[in-house]
């Protein structure tokens, strides 16, 4: 029931209306239940729908407030993308009538579902489990026992980040590259604890001082700053991606301000002497 009057509501502020058809697409609901939804929501937001008589539908009130759901523009442009991206269809996303979109097409990356429930299941029992890796450091690939506690997004490719034996090393494996997987053992996790997973590390953004006032003011509209800053929190362990992906890895002297466009207040903190190592993709050599 909290579902269904949350897509009421989240229909009312993104397209305005919302009507029985919607609710019985949705949620596969009879007439006369959908009507009972509509008609409990009224009850408890008298002022947010009124019914347009000429249009047969329930519209937007004049002093709509959301009451079942935080307006968010994040979500609803993740459900954007995700139809875009194919990851899901429109019919089983919230929005009704989409406007026109695209995205900036992203290879495919080939992983094998029974793979990845493979590993999901190791890290559900914490047991040890047997991949056969293709390396980039190597020409072929090899049998490597590993113990994975995590999976890991680094905007581009899904990782699992395991405790790999043969290096006696936290390491991030793309799992496109596990060709195959074998058998597990309950050995239980290593007893050197994943540090460069559980510390967290704090980015400093500002807008590049070289930007004009009127453009580092766009900047910090554009990152939600404050007082011309704002801290991003990563893991330890993915902070070399999140560095790659927004652009940080590299000295802001080697692009326009223009292109660069941010820049890392805390660089000196953030690239010490205990994460250079992490930074310049050192731990992840060889995977």
């Amino acid at each position: 029931m909290e579902q269904k009057l949350q897509f009421i509501e989240f229909r009312l502020f993104w397209e305005g209306h919302v009507n029985r058809s919607d609710l019985i697409d949705k949620f596969g609901v009879s007439v006369n239940q959908a009507s009972s939804d509509l008609n409990r929501y009224i009850a408890l937001a008298p002022d947010n729908m009124v019914y347009d008589k000429s249009g047969k539908t329930y519209v937007r009130g004049a002093t709509f407030t959301p009451l079942f759901l935080k307006p968010d523009a994040t979500q609803y442009l993740s459900q954007v993308r995700s139809v875009a991206e194919g990851i899901v269809t429109k019919e089983d996303a919230w929005i009704g009538n989409f406007p026109i979109f695209d995205a900036t097409p992203a290879p495919a990356r080939g992983i094998d579902p029974a793979i990845l429930r493979s590993l999901v299941i190791a890290i559900r029992r914490h047991e040890v489990i047997e991949v056969f890796y293709q390396s980039m450091s190597l020409p072929d690939p090899e049998w490597r026992w590993t113990a994975p506690h995590a999976l890991a997004f680094d905007g581009f490719r899904w990782h699992a980040r395991s405790y790999c034996e043969k290096s006696g090393e936290y390491r991030d494996f793309v799992i496109s590259r596990i060709i195959e997987t074998r058998q597990t053992r309950s050995t239980g996790q290593p007893a050197t604890p994943d540090v460069a997973w559980q510390e967290m590390v704090g980015l400093e953004i500002g807008p590049h001082p070289e930007l004009s006032a009127t453009q580092r003011r766009v900047i910090e509209l554009d990152y939600g700053m404050t007082n011309g800053q704002v801290q991003i929190p990563v893991r330890r362990a993915l902070l070399y991606y999140a560095l790659k992906r927004l652009g940080l890895d590299t000295d802001p002297a080697a692009r326009r301000p223009q292109d660069q466009q941010i820049i890392l207040l805390n660089r000196k903190s953030v690239i010490s002497k205990d994460n250079r190592r992490v930074v310049p993709g050192t731990e992840y050599q060889g995977n």
